[in-house]
């Protein structure tokens, strides 16, 4: 029994470490997107239903002996793929079609071992009731979900500080050894049974044949309800990376969760109680609701906040999804077709998410959905009518359960007073409301869907969604604003006299401002620029200055040209290279930038491959001699000027903060925002020149972590109140 245990726990445990390790691997090659986590997501979960299927064949197909010839063979043949991490080779030419770039790479990389971890846990539980016949295997599902907890929570707190991911890659490797010893001994465990002693324990055909079937409507119940999870955790992760940053600890903390709610449920059923769930879950996702809708009117909250609102609406409603599939387990005759049912939902969760939501949607509009559905469930769980519950004896024979009925019905003295909450009125007026419930799920659908204002143009692609909206129209400051997610990339005036103004973060008091004109004295400009946005910095350009913007969405570049006017006016040379910047600089000979302005950020997340030591040392291969580094670190969650000030240290540069909070009359009349840029350098005559400002601001820069591809630390850069945009 230790064997198997250890075979299960062992084997979850390196079914969830691959994950982040993987993923973290191959997000700079990605240009960062949130969309990177959410189609590996998607892949794992389409391999752990495979798995599952693979599982389910072997025990319905093979005796116990051959399933363990056939699955001691593909270990062996796994282990020959190590190690997990993929090699420099894989690393993509250009940004075109993503999506199935991660997908065929990790299916080359890490599929085969991924393949058979998955189908460990099923197919050991079904070994498990072949040895004990008489013993529940559903623990042994609870004591999965707990190493892939283990797992996820080991990662950004032990793993990740620890080791880098060669090192990763060899201890996940050396584990991998490990679990292969106990899958060995488990099988010899169970050859040692005599074939006698099972066939006396099994069933016989006939009680096969009364043991209890599952029915159409269980088996569509065990893949609406994990669908329903898995979609709820994919949404609320893709909301939370696309605010905050794209790093580990924010994949790890939700799936985390999700993980938690399995391991709860499928423990005992004493720990889920239908009503007191169902309304936590209901005040929780009525709390999402309501920050959705003061997010429409730009009211924002600080960051512990944003995570404690969204990750407790997406756990107690895994919690109402689960609880529900854990009150559905059916006899273990049916335990592979149960789990198998399940990863199905999983699967389907995370192809509506990774695949159809960016077909479909030009929004993240996945999200609503998820709290909207998961409000029903709950809700229509405590005022619908609900059929009598089943369970199975030990011999595997259906038999009514003890009705639990809410509210309990004290003595039969009250229960003709009671009688009309439960009689046929009683069951109108709860579908009535019910109705009703429907009826403002789709109300919050649609105003979250249209906002209030409706857009001039909007796409969604794999590295986010971009929208163009109109403001002023009858106000007499006409101007176009471009944004990623909710926060503001670029802003235009229309008319003809102050169409080629520099706006938004970009104006002439904001940090980059000071510097491009600053650097244009001394003659023309050469420079270089992460991310185009609007393409409001080409408005800067003079005869004989070059620009050269580095964009990764085309979709902004699209947009670029045809809605924003700041490239076609352009009177210096400009042009746009598309793909992800850090790829392309490092691609290119040295260009010599007087001036290189790193402002690449999709909504207000961070890119971190754009911030760590070795992208700063690909910038410097770039620069000019006395060039500067224009970073801009505007946000509403993080202070990113010490994670800048540490790295200029590390490379002998020195850097000057520029923070410019504009008033309300440059709001309206010059339609600029409060910024906040690091300009890096070492020429002293600039940093002399562009001070500080205000002059205090440089004492925030004097402790910060040192960013690498193997390292960041957000916890130490929070910011301990709210700043604007």
């Amino acid at each position: 029994m230790a064997a198997f245990a250890g075979t299960v726990l062992l084997g979850a445990f390196l079914l969830f470490q691959v994950q982040p390790v993987v993923s973290k691997a191959i997000l700079p090659w990605f240009g960062g997107s949130p969309a990177v986590w959410t189609t590996c997501m998607l892949f794992f979960q389409v391999l752990l239903f495979g798995g599952y299927v693979y599982a389910h064949l072997l025990e319905r197909w093979l005796q116990p002996r051959h399933q363990a010839a056939v699955h001691l063979g593909l270990i062996a043949l796994a282990a020959a793929m190590l190690p997990i991490v993929p090699s420099q080779h894989w690393r993509p030419a250009d940004a075109s079609h993503p999506t199935l770039r991660i997908l065929l790479l990790l299916a080359a990389t890490v599929g085969l071992p991924y393949f058979v971890l998955a189908g460990t846990s099923p197919l050991v539980q079904a070994w498990f009731t072949r040895r004990w016949p008489g013993r529940s295997p559903y623990r042994l599902y609870a004591l999965s979900n707990f190493g892939s907890l283990a797992a996820l929570l080991s990662y950004p707190f032990l793993f990740e500080p620890a080791m880098g991911l060669s090192g990763q890659s060899v201890a996940w490797a050396l584990t991998f050894a490990l679990y292969a010893a106990f899958v060995a001994v488990s099988l010899v465990c169970l050859w040692r049974c005599q074939t006698e002693q099972l066939d006396a324990n099994a069933p016989s055909p006939r009680q096969a044949c009364v043991a209890a079937r599952p029915s159409n409507w269980d088996r569509f119940r065990w893949v609406a309800l994990p669908a329903l999870g898995s979609l709820m955790l994919l949404a609320a992760t893709n909301h939370v990376c696309q605010d905050v940053a794209v790093v580990p600890f924010l994949w790890v903390l939700p799936l985390a969760l999700y993980l938690l709610s399995f391991i709860i449920c499928f423990d005992h059923s004493r720990w889920y109680v239908r009503p007191l769930w169902a309304v936590a879950a209901l005040v929780a996702l009525g709390g999402t609701m309501t920050n959705d809708a003061l997010l429409q009117t730009e009211t924002h909250i600080t960051l512990p906040v944003m995570l404690q609102l969204y990750l407790s609406a997406m756990f107690c409603a895994c919690m109402v999804a689960h609880g529900e599939l854990a009150r559905l387990k059916p006899n273990p005759r049916h335990l592979t077709e149960y789990y198998l049912f399940i990863s199905a939902g999983g699967a389907l969760g995370g192809v509506f998410v990774g695949i159809l939501a960016p077909l479909c949607f030009s929004t993240y509009f996945e999200w609503p959905i998820a709290v909207a559905s998961s409000g029903l469930l709950a809700f229509g769980l405590l005022v619908l009518p609900r059929r009598v519950p089943t369970s199975n004896n030990a011999k595997g024979l259906q038999r009514p359960a003890k009705q639990q009925t809410w509210p309990p019905v004290p003595t039969w003295a009250t229960r003709w007073r009671l009688s009309f909450l439960f009689g046929p009125t009683a069951r109108c007026c709860r579908y009535a409301v019910f109705g009703c419930a429907v009826g403002g799920s789709l109300a919050y659908l649609t105003t979250w869907a249209d906002g209030l204002k409706p857009p001039l143009d909007r796409s969604r692609n794999f590295f986010g969604t971009v929208t163009v909206t109109e403001y002023g129209i009858n106000d007499g400051y006409h101007e176009l604003m471009l944004t990623n997610g909710r926060i503001k990339h670029g802003r235009q005036f229309v008319d003809a006299e102050r169409r080629r103004w520099p706006t938004s973060y970009y104006g002439e008091p904001s940090g980059v401002g000071r510097a491009i004109r600053y650097l244009q004295n001394a003659g023309p400009l050469r420079a270089g620029i992460v991310g185009l946005g609007a393409g409001t910095i080409a408005a800067y350009a003079r005869p004989g200055d070059t620009f050269r913007f580095y964009e990764i969405n085309p979709e902004v570049l699209r947009l670029a040209r045809q809605r924003f006017t700041y490239l076609a006016d352009c009177r210096g040379t400009c042009d746009v290279v598309l793909g992800d910047a850090r790829l392309s600089l490092e691609a290119e000979r040295p260009q010599g930038y007087r001036l290189l302005v790193i402002d690449a950020f999709s909504g207000d997340a961070i890119p971190t491959h754009l911030l760590t030591c070795e992208a700063f040392g690909v910038y410097r291969q770039h620069l000019a001699p006395h060039g500067v580094i224009a970073v801009h670190v505007s946000n509403q969650y993080l202070r990113l000027a010490p994670v800048v000030q540490r790295l200029a240290e590390h490379w002998g540069m020195q850097a000057t903060q520029v923070q410019h909070d504009c008033s309300e009359e440059e709001g309206e009349t010059q339609a600029l925002d409060n910024s906040e840029w690091m300009l890096v350098t070492d020429d002293k005559a600039f940093l002399q020149a562009n001070p500080s400002t205000p002059a205090d601001t440089a004492e925030e820069t004097i402790k910060a972590p040192l960013w690498t591809d193997q390292y960041s630390n957000l916890f130490q850069i929070l910011q301990t109140g709210r700043k604007s945009p």
